[in-house]
């Protein structure tokens, strides 16, 4: 009996943030949206609504009918905040992820600027991993807005390669909440998540094994996922743009200049060999929060202020810990300068903990091993090594005087108040 060919599926909401702000907006579609900065209060808009325009009663239901010269603009915008996402229409000017929302604004003045709503983007996630589980149950979650999907073994899954299977979830998608997805499907996640990007928006894109050669190796080296800006620009150093380029050379050669173990996948990936299952569940490597300051702060000048934030970060990392019930031994800190320069700093503990108290006092410890004479823009608290609470063999021995011990052990005998901040 012959087994099926292995069919996989990488499926990419489209521009996320940005469509879920659109389905609230409709207003908004088709002009130069981003999504970034703080949360403002749901009803900011309604309020100058109910002051500007006395004779409606503006309510939530009335979102739709808002005028847009009453949405703020990027024009002039002055703060620190970074661009989520923006809508496709807003890409055509450049702006992008990450893009610092003052640089934007020289770019796109024009675009209109929505804050953040992170709540009703989850709530959008869950529905449409809900619709791709009715359908097809193994399912990779990638993050919020992308997941992997085996159509191997699922009806429709291989006809036409799975573009039949492929239709029907976007579909459904967009059937029950509005949004558009791209997929691509391929014999492995590798090829699968290339093809995702051949055809957005709302885009299906199927690649055959034999079609490597025409379709993927002329591609650019960075289509490949893994491949990042430093080492494509060592490989095109050495004359290797395509993927076609880098599947000629020799593994050897690969492994000389990358590395044995980098060297080995460059050349597996150029191939389009890739043996990875998709996971339906996977754990946590680390649990961290950080935050990004209004303004600029030194670790002297500002001790009060850096030292509630860090306390804070610590304290909401060891309640995450806590509510998904795990614990962790490697506490580590990320510091970001007003150079944009970040560096990180970790400490490994003998026993595992979720207690906020010790993780504020060995995250201390580390902010101790960098020098802090720039000023910050970004201070980050992190806890890896993870484990489940009832898996750890010492976990219920950490009681008060054992996590006592290690914090002295920890700040080598020195007292709380030596910290830096």
């Amino acid at each position: 009996m012959t087994l099926p060919a292995r069919r996989i599926a990488h499926l990419d909401m489209d521009a996320f943030y940005a469509s879920v702000e659109l389905l609230r907006y409709p207003q908004l579609k088709g002009l130069p949206v981003v999504i970034g900065g703080g949360r403002r209060a749901e009803d900011d808009l309604l309020a100058r609504l109910r002051v500007a325009l006395p004779e409606r009663d503006w309510t939530a239901h009335d979102l739709a009918d808002i005028p847009l010269d009453f949405f703020p603009r990027l024009k002039g915008y002055v703060g620190r905040g970074v661009i989520t996402t923006a809508t496709y229409a807003a890409r055509q000017f450049g702006v992008g992820s990450a893009m610092g929302l003052m640089k934007a604004a020289r770019l796109c003045p024009q675009a209109i600027l929505l804050p953040v709503d992170f709540e009703q983007y989850r709530h959008y996630s869950r529905r449409f991993k809900t619709i791709i589980t009715d359908i097809a149950p193994v399912m990779e979650d990638r993050g919020v807005d992308e997941v992997y999907i085996d159509f191997t073994n699922v009806p429709g899954g291989q006809r036409e390669g799975g573009r039949v299977l492929a239709r029907l979830i976007q579909k459904s998608i967009f059937d029950d909440t509005g949004l558009t997805c791209s997929v691509g499907v391929a014999p492995n996640k590798l090829l699968a998540k290339m093809a995702s990007e051949f055809d957005k928006p709302n885009g299906i894109s199927i690649v055959h094994e034999h079609q490597l050669t025409s379709v993927i190796w002329p591609l650019a080296c960075r289509k490949i996922n893994g491949i990042g800006p430093k080492a494509d620009e060592k490989l095109r150093g050495h004359g290797i743009e395509t993927i076609g380029q880098l599947a000629a050379r020799e593994p050897a050669w690969l492994q000389q200049h990358f590395g044995e173990k980098t060297g080995a996948w460059l050349f597996e990936a150029a191939h389009g060999r890739d043996e990875r299952a998709v996971v339906t569940h996977s754990e946590p490597v680390s649990i961290s929060r950080e935050t990004t300051f209004e303004r600029d702060l030194h670790a002297v000048r500002d001790k009060a202020e850096l030292g509630a934030i860090f306390t804070r970060l610590c304290q909401s990392v060891a309640a995450d810990l806590q509510r998904k019930g795990y614990v962790g031994r490697t506490i580590g800190i990320k510091l970001r300068f007003d150079d944009f320069q970040s560096v990180t700093r970790d400490q490994t503990l003998e026993h595992y903990t979720a207690d906020a108290g010790l993780i504020r006092q060995t995250a201390g410890q580390c902010l101790k091993r960098v020098p802090l004479q720039r000023r910050l823009r970004l201070l980050g608290v992190r806890v890896g090594s993870l484990v489940h609470t009832a898996d750890a063999a010492d976990a219920s021995s950490i009681d008060a005087g054992t996590v006592a011990r290690q914090a002295s052990k920890a700040s080598g005998g020195e007292a709380s108040e030596q910290q830096l901040f």
